[in-house]
């Protein structure tokens, strides 16, 4: 395809981009572990301005370019930042259709992580169904590269684009993130909580971990503990962190709920 073509071109030309930018780092936490699981890297501009001025900027002439140099920033950034602690994960965020051949393309990523010392095995790569997948075969084949390099792999905002339940038919992630506008408001929604309950039963039942992300609320937090779920990521933890690592603001202690009940287990 020309497109891909264009790609590969455009990764090797050694222009560089128009434009630069920085990562800020989102904790998803382990409610059951007690403790931080990792960190979602997110596009910023240098003053720490949001991923829209960013991704503004984003075309088909310099979309490969731009997901190598994210990738490559964060990891950067990472290995300067994260604890030495083998088990702290950086989650990041790709476009399918910005990855041409999954064997060629990962080589800057890991290469970034062999020269900091960040274990491709703490590495989750997160693609959205947002972004319309024409060309399943071609997923598949990146999910796998990704899994035989020993990357975490995961499906970002589920439940929000366009395939839904035909990406879990035809790839087996090792997460899942429900998206977060089935999680706002789900304390007062039976129609919510009876959905994401059986998105964690199914994901569950395929040995996929699912990620609950947006969580404002206690109350939103009780009710998807209760589905089972023990990975969360929002502001009731915390609010991104522009080149550091925030405080988790709420207490991850299993025992402590949000009205001083007793609580047991995720």
């Amino acid at each position: 395809m020309a497109t891909q073509k264009t790609g590969c071109e455009g990764c090797r030309d050694g222009e560089p981009l128009s434009f630069d930018f920085s990562v800020a780092f989102h904790p998803i936490v382990d409610i059951a572990a007690e403790k931080v699981w990792g960190y979602e890297a997110l596009v910023r501009g240098l003053q720490g301005e949001g991923a829209a001025s960013i991704l503004s900027q984003v075309d088909e002439t310099n979309r490969y370019k731009f997901d190598q140099a994210a990738r490559v920033k964060a990891i950067e950034l990472a290995g300067q930042l994260f604890p030495r602690d083998e088990q702290t994960h950086l989650s990041i965020n790709f476009m399918p259709n910005a990855v041409y051949e999954p064997a060629a393309c990962i080589r800057t990523s890991l290469a970034a992580a062999e020269r900091v010392g960040f274990s491709p095995s703490r590495i989750m790569f997160e693609f959205t169904e947002d972004e319309r997948i024409t060309d399943t075969a071609h997923v598949e084949k990146i999910i796998a590269e990704y899994k035989r390099i020993g990357f975490i792999t995961a499906i970002d905002d589920f439940g929000a684009g366009y395939s839904g339940l035909n990406l879990l038919a035809n790839f087996q992630p090792d997460l899942i993130k429900i998206d977060m506008d089935l999680i706002r408001g789900i304390a007062h929604s039976k129609s919510r909580q009876v959905i994401v309950s059986a998105i964690a039963t199914m994901a569950h039942s395929l040995n996929i971990d699912v990620i609950a992300e947006g969580i404002e609320s206690a109350d939103e937090l009780d009710v998807l503990r209760a589905a089972g779920i023990r990975l969360f990521q929002g502001f009731l933890f915390a609010k991104p962190g522009f080149e550091h690592l925030p405080e988790t603001g709420f207490e991850l202690k299993a025992e402590t709920g949000p009205r001083g009940a007793a609580r047991t287990g995720a």
